[in-house]
């Protein structure tokens, strides 16, 4: 079962790539559809925790672009 969280990287320390990669896995493991239901709503969990890291990550770049951009032109 999937409820070693031990065995799971901590997702705040992971990188936009690893836990994109992960979200992947779990997107595919469960469109495949034959994992059992309780570890389905496991990697769901998992899966929605990853996509809200990745997103943050997405934004904290964009900021930071933005803010090179802006120091660069002035606009």
């Amino acid at each position: 079962p999937l409820n070693a969280e031990a065995e799971q990287p901590d997702i705040a320390a992971m990188s936009f790539e690893q836990a994109l990669r992960e979200l992947e896995t779990i997107v595919d493991k469960l469109e495949r559809g034959n994992v059992e239901l309780e570890n389905s709503i496991a990697l769901y969990e998992r899966g929605e925790a990853l996509k809200a890291h990745c997103e943050r990550r997405l934004k904290a770049a964009e900021a930071k672009v933005d803010k090179i951009r802006l120091g660069q032109g002035g606009e």
